[in-house]
């Protein structure tokens, strides 16, 4: 049986199920483009940095500024910019442009800009069941493993106020999908990660590996 996720009051400013809403939006928009033009490869056959490409430019769409590849506030201890973890997109509500605390009482300060900790980050982890070289030998590993390290990522980050992790998760069915998250969110539960309820979102696509859905979840990541 699954456990209960308590919803985060925390999230309040930033909706959740909006985000959701929009992802889902633009990746029916592009399953069918690829339909229409008849495409050999489909969403599921795109790396993980492509797909991020897509969804920065849905969530723009949807009127939401997007930022890729921000440090994280932690990071920002180390001068050099090109030290420390990176999210994969950083929100911000009306397209507005993102803080910079590097620019600070200076001319170049933007006054405008949303604050890191108002802002809403997401991380972004892609999982298939199927890949072009057939089933994905590392599947489990993949979801069960790597994308927990994002969730602590996070939540041990007291500049961030406002989190969650997309997982985009194709698969045969709809059903394995829900299946394998929900052992997925029990074994974070277990291990003490500060998940909260998620949104989820089921989108079909064409067969063209062997997945034929993809569900995109987003878990609010709440802290420590």
């Amino acid at each position: 049986m699954k456990k209960a996720l308590k919803i985060d009051p925390i999230m309040h400013r930033w909706c959740v199920a909006s985000l959701t809403d929009a992802i889902e939006a633009g990746l029916h928009e592009e399953e069918n483009r690829l339909k229409t033009e008849q495409s050999v490869l489909g969403l599921d056959a795109r790396d993980e940095v492509t797909l991020h490409e897509l969804l920065a430019s849905t969530l723009h769409a949807a009127s939401y500024g997007v930022h890729r590849e921000v440090r994280y506030p932690k990071a920002r201890k180390h001068r050099r910019r090109s030290v420390g973890d990176r999210c994969d997109l950083v929100l911000t509500p009306d397209g507005r442009t993102l803080e910079v605390p590097e620019t600070a009482s200076t001319l170049f300060e933007d006054e405008t800009a949303v604050a890191l900790e108002d802002a809403f980050w997401l991380e972004v982890k892609v999982v298939s069941q199927f890949t072009e070289v057939g089933g994905n030998p590392a599947y489990s590993s993949n979801l069960l493993s790597t994308v927990r390290e994002d969730v602590t990522k996070l939540s041990m980050d007291k500049g961030i106020l406002h989190a969650g992790l997309l997982i985009l998760l194709f698969t045969a069915t709809a059903e394995i999908a829900d299946h394998d998250l929900g052992i997925w969110q029990d074994k974070c539960l277990e291990k003490g990660l500060p998940i909260a309820a998620p949104t989820s979102r089921v989108i079909p696509i064409s067969d063209r590996l062997g997945n034929q859905f993809c569900t995109a979840r987003i878990y609010p990541v709440r802290h420590y």
